[in-house]
């Protein structure tokens, strides 16, 4: 597949992508110009003292890890938030985060509001109220219990302080003693000092842990909070430009999304392909002027007009797809109702016979005729007097004010019209038809009765229409499966009906925009012989009009 074929459902919704991205645009615009700026400040607190501990152990590390991710959790809960609120006088806290590093003793406090001094106080207060989570942290702390450890404390560091000078005494006097006794004695000494010293330092240890200097689950701050002066607030040029993208790219997905849903027939390429046929025309859809027109078939009114000059292209292909077996006759149906087949046959009937051809246009839709209104002709009689054997096909046969056209109508509609049309009488009128002219069109029911498989059966070649985006894949397919089944010769198809909006879709459609047939003024590529060439339209455009001025028809 092209890359063209994939840009189609962006083509045919562009309206909806220009939408949606304008709305994603102007609203994100408008959520910008009403938008606080954010800003986020942090604090860092480190749990115990392992960091300034000289020779620290790895169990000090985990432990402190292990209270880490505890305080972080205690952190987020209802009394740190409840007391963080009361303390500040607020009702409410802005967005935070307690994060804890990986394998580390540092909690991180981040906070994220619309005032940047707001997110500084509460992010101090967050860590001061964790840190009363501990239990040198409690104001409520027994200051005697405090102060008794102090002053023993004190003591032993004195007491130390005096058996470390006594045992420096003991070891400078040893240099100076002979006497074995006398050194003996000394060193007896010395070893119950250091005995001392020991004890009284293993005293001092236990006192300190029991102060915040030496505790392990403590927490303090190593890096308060500053007051933020730069929003992280994305730029608004960012926002928009993001709420653009956003838009077209939602837009373009419900665009590709329902197309896939869309199961019609919308390209030539995909009809092709998939019902094995190829396209042999595309007609534009007709003005509503057109439509209402019942008394001569649009290319005979408007001869020179790019819908007529498109079914002169259809002619021209239905000849030389005849070339090796001529064909004779012709029938024209569609997968559905409404898709345009009576238009079709009568425009085509006026195409051949200004090819100088000898044209007869046989109405064989006998539930639903339309063929008479036309050529404003009687239905009166048509084809089911032949059935009834009350007249005979040159009877029938009425002429029109195209030369070389003869219309024969469907007559009353009879009760039972396919086993009329399968009866061999059927086929005894179409021989017949074919000898009184060089081309026979058969305007029939759609595919969704009967008629047009039996029809199709007896005649050379079956035109199917199409209608893009309108006609059901499954049923086209289903309808040239079954034409084929019953040995019907499906020659091609027929875009019909093809919007002006929808001309770009289609290849061979794009010469109904083209300036051709304004600016050769000589007109040499119409072959109606019997129009008048004086009543060619003025082009548009400064330099199509000037080639009309020196080239126009006389």
């Amino acid at each position: 597949m092209e890359l063209k074929q994939y840009l189609i459902p962006l083509r045919k919704w562009w309206w909806l992508l220009i939408a949606t991205t304008l709305v994603s645009t102007l609203s994100a615009f408008a959520a910008t110009r009403f938008e606080e700026p954010i800003y986020r400040t942090s604090t860092t607190l480190i749990i115990g003292q392992t960091l300034e501990n000289p020779n620290p152990s790895s169990g000090d590390f985990y432990l402190g890890t292990t209270l880490a991710q505890s305080y972080a959790d205690i952190a987020q809960r209802s009394p740190v938030k409840d007391a963080t609120m009361a303390a500040l006088g607020l009702t409410w806290l802005p967005t935070y985060r307690v994060n804890v590093p990986p394998n580390n003793q540092l909690i991180e406090i981040t906070v994220t509001d619309s005032s940047p001094a707001r997110a500084q106080a509460v992010a101090n207060m967050l860590a001061e109220q964790i840190i009363r989570q501990t239990p040198t942290g409690s104001p409520g702390a027994d200051e005697q219990r405090a102060l008794f450890i102090n002053q023993q404390m004190d003591s032993l560091q004195a007491k130390i302080d005096e058996t470390e000078a006594q045992i420096t005494g003991l070891q400078n006097a040893l240099e100076d003693m002979v006497s074995a006794r006398q050194i003996a004695d000394a060193q007896t000494q010395i070893a119950s000092l250091e005995a001392r010293l020991n004890t009284l330092q293993t005293n001092f240890a236990t006192l300190l842990n029991n102060t915040p200097k030496g505790a392990s689950n403590t927490l303090r701050v190593i890096e308060p909070a500053a007051l933020p002066t730069t929003s992280i607030s994305p730029p608004g040029w960012q926002t928009v430009l993001l709420g653009s993208v956003i838009g077209f790219v939602l837009a373009a997905a419900a665009a590709y999304l329902m197309e896939y849903l869309d199961n019609t027939i919308k390209t030539p390429d995909e009809a092709v392909r998939k019902l094995n046929t190829p396209v042999l025309g595309f007609i534009a859809e007709l003005n509503t002027a057109a439509k209402g027109q019942d008394l001569e078939p649009y290319v005979a009114a408007h001869p020179r007009s790019p819908v007529a000059e498109a079914y002169r292209i259809l002619r021209t292909n239905l000849e030389f797809t005849g070339v090796d077996q001529p064909l004779k006759t012709i029938l024209i149906t569609s997968p559905g109702p409404g898709e345009g087949k009576s238009t079709t046959a009568a425009n085509l009937a006026v195409a051949l016979a200004q090819g100088h051809k000898q044209v007869i246009l046989l109405d064989c839709d006998l539930r639903r005729p339309k063929i008479h209104r036309f050529f404003g002709l009687s239905n009166q009689t048509g084809l089911s007097d032949i059935f009834r054997g009350q007249a005979s096909v040159s009877e029938l046969l009425l002429p029109t004010k195209i030369a070389g056209l003869s219309v024969m109508t469907s007559g009353s509609a009879p009760p039972n019209p396919a086993e009329l049309l399968s009866s061999n009488k059927m086929q005894q009128i179409l021989q017949e038809l074919s000898e009184l002219a060089d081309v026979v069109i058969i305007d029939s029911p759609p595919f969704v009765v009967s008629d047009a498989i039996i029809l199709g059966s007896k005649v050379d070649g079956v035109l199917m229409l199409v209608q893009p985006e309108r006609t059901p894949e499954p049923a086209a397919t289903a309808m040239a499966t079954q034409l084929r089944r019953t040995g019907a010769n499906l020659v091609g198809m027929v875009f019909n009906r093809i919007t002006s909006g929808a001309a770009g879709y289609y290849g061979a459609y794009h010469y109904y925009q083209s300036p051709y047939y304004y600016d050769n003024g000589r007109q040499e590529y119409y072959l109606d012989e019997s129009s008048p060439k004086s009543n060619a339209p003025a082009p548009k455009g400064t330099l199509a009009r000037l080639r009309y001025l020196f080239h126009k028809p006389t």
